[in-house]
């Protein structure tokens, strides 16, 4: 049962009575409360104890660390409740083929599935506190209006929950929008609803601007929150056209809430409840892979559990003020890093999502959406739907030019590119614009 106190305590939290004068300050604060976690975890979770090994609290940071597939390894005595990943898995495993996701809880405790990248799918586990925890943070972060000001939000994802629901209360209304349901249904459904705060991927995003476009939604959206996939350049540029507002992004996966916007529309990553390490992949650009430590869930410990995330940090502080760190972009995922053959050496050069996506970009306003694949034989297919005006062969001409000049800075040979259609729709597949694959 969700306690409107807590929640209210929480919203307060996040809005700023806890406040903190330097970052210096903050960082203090953190790890006293990451020591105090620990200490917790190492009394209720076997499989920390053991991880662990008998180091000290206060070396946390010597601890070796954990993923996705170690958590899955281990999830029974890894979780604090008592759930093992075989009802688990059984009952959100039942939630999704019903898609009656108000079941899906055991003693209290939530359990869901994290909508897998690539199909190495994730469950979570949330206790009632956890989720009121949860509830006045995202509310306090994300809501325009504040707590007790009227809001409609549409909520689009591949499955929904208990965790999500929470924030159906007071003043506060909340619908679910399967993005299993065919387009033309949820666009019914919205211009019915009208809602006032739109939370749903990219690729949903475009769809539903493309509707308003056609003026099939007639309704313009107080906020626009994308979530679940990478907020792309092109895509964040057509979404501010058609909605002549700032596009704002919650980071968040199964690991915990890990950063929202700010009012300036700049992620900043929540370290008011996660530590984030970060592991360099190249200090000059300053891109890094986040390894977290959630100092506010108990139920499922995340201690210095690597993402396989792609994040650039911010090169100034952000003007909002805020001591937490700015990020500038997420790229997508360390799997889609895409590589080159050096022209002189005998080695592969590292070419990031972000250099691929603005050359594509940059190419050609005609290009509408893309995508990026480089096949395990190194050749790149690119996909793209182009403006009906736009001459396809010169547009193609354009992307094959762009790429080389990135091969020629980066010191690489381009590899051969073969141009395919562009067939992603919206739906139970994340949309990653660009993507390292194997054939």
């Amino acid at each position: 049962m969700s306690n409107v106190f807590r929640i209210a305590a929480h919203y307060a939290l996040a809005r700023g009575l806890r406040r903190w004068s330097t970052r210096a300050q903050l960082e203090r604060w953190q790890e006293r409360r990451i020591i105090r976690h620990v200490e917790r975890v190492r009394a209720q979770s076997p499989f920390y104890r053991t991880w662990w090994d008998g180091r000290s609290a206060s070396a946390w940071r010597q601890f070796p660390q954990i993923d996705k597939s170690t958590m899955m390894q281990h999830f029974d005595t890894l979780n604090t409740v008592g759930i093992s990943k075989e009802e688990a898995l059984i009952l959100a495993g039942e939630s999704e083929d019903t898609r009656d996701f108000k079941q899906s809880s055991i003693q209290g405790i939530t359990v869901g599935l994290s909508s897998g990248t690539s199909g190495n799918r994730g469950i979570f586990l949330v206790s009632d506190r956890e989720q009121d925890a949860w509830t006045g943070t995202v509310l306090a972060k994300l809501l325009p209006g504040g707590l007790w000001k009227p809001a409609r939000i549409a909520f689009f994802l591949r499955a929904n929950s208990n965790l999500y629901e929470s924030v159906k209360r007071g003043k506060l209304q909340f619908q679910y929008f399967d993005l299993l349901e065919p387009v033309n249904v949820l666009v019914e459904r919205m211009e019915q609803y009208q809602p006032t705060v739109w939370v749903a991927p990219p690729s949903m995003l475009r769809m539903l601007a493309e509707a308003y476009e056609q003026g099939l939604l007639t309704h313009m959206p107080h906020k626009i929150i994308s979530v679940a996939e990478v907020l792309d350049p092109l895509d964040r540029r057509v979404l501010k056209r058609v909605f002549k507002q700032t596009i704002h992004q919650v980071y968040q996966c199964t690991e915990g809430f890990l950063g929202a916007t700010c009012e300036h529309g700049t992620l900043h990553l929540n370290e008011d409840i996660v530590y984030i390490e970060k592991e360099y992949l190249d200090p000059a650009t300053r891109r890094f892979v986040p390894v977290i430590t959630d100092f506010s869930r108990t139920s499922q410990p995340i201690i210095r559990y690597r993402l396989n995330d792609i994040l650039t940090e911010a090169a100034e502080p952000c003007a909002c003020g805020s001591l937490f760190t700015a990020i500038e972009r997420i790229e997508g995922r360390c799997d889609d890093t895409l590589y080159f053959s050096h022209r002189h050496e005998d080695q592969a050069v590292t070419v990031f999502p972000d250099f691929i996506s603005r050359a594509v970009i940059a190419a050609s306003p005609a290009i509408e959406h893309y995508r990026v694949v480089q096949r395990g034989s190194g050749r790149l297919e690119v996909s793209m739907r182009i403006h009906e005006e736009a001459s396809e062969e010169q547009v193609k001409v354009a992307v094959r030019q762009q790429l080389n000049t990135l091969a020629e800075r980066l010191h690489c040979m381009l590899p051969e590119i073969h141009f395919v259609p562009y067939t992603f729709e919206a739906g139970v597949t994340k949309l990653r614009r660009v993507e390292r694959r194997a054939d």
